[in-house]
């Protein structure tokens, strides 16, 4: 019966399914730890599937980091843009806390690149989801449409204290979940009232 459930499955489920279960291992064991045959036998597939949907083991590696670290658009229709600002504020980085204590060894492990930081794939991956989270921010403040090139990178750096803070909360256990939701808030604020409004 359950072979059959699976035979079945819609081609986007069983797709899905074997992400998930990537990005459980690769959140438990470095890169060069996890084979495509260990990702298949905890999905139930054949191995050939999950090189079907992912490509190489590498190709899969980066979409567990590229699901990891980009902001979907799902998170910020959350964000009421009738809301005060601090609302929304405090809307996305609820969200935020929500999702890297939900997922924390995968989301460490993709911040921390694995095991192969430097490779120019994966920070090329990074990079970009910095970048789509940099933007989400900027649409949940009010600022969303055609920032520059300066309140864009003002932006990455705040994404990038988000980042710092998640690990000293996370891996090394410094900080409280009340602390880091305290920080991120009290920082984006004042950065949309006192430091953004210098780059638009």
């Amino acid at each position: 019966m359950e072979a059959t459930r699976r035979r079945r499955m819609e081609p986007d489920s069983r797709r899905g399914e074997i992400l998930t279960v990537a990005v459980r291992l690769f959140g438990q064991r470095p890169y060069s730890e996890v084979s495509t045959t260990d990702v298949a036998r905890a999905a139930g597939v054949a191995r050939g599937l999950v090189n079907h949907y992912f490509g190489t083991k590498k190709d899969l590696y980066l979409e567990v980091v590229r699901v990891m670290l980009t902001v979907p658009a799902v998170a910020l229709e959350q964000v009421r843009r009738d809301d005060p600002l601090e609302r929304r504020v405090d809307t996305i980085v609820s969200w935020f806390l929500d999702v890297v204590s939900r997922h924390s060894t995968s989301w460490l492990a993709a911040v921390n690149a694995g095991g192969i930081a430097g490779d120019a794939e994966v920070d090329g991956v990074i990079a970009e989801a910095i970048d789509v989270a940099a933007v989400g921010v900027l649409g949940a403040v009010g600022l969303g449409e055609s920032p520059s090139e300066a309140l864009r990178g003002m932006a990455r750096s705040y994404v990038g204290l988000a980042v710092f803070t998640g690990r000293e909360w996370l891996q090394r256990g410094v900080l409280s979940r009340e602390q880091v939701h305290a920080l991120l808030k009290t920082s984006l604020l004042a950065m949309v009232e006192e430091v953004f409004p210098q780059a638009v």
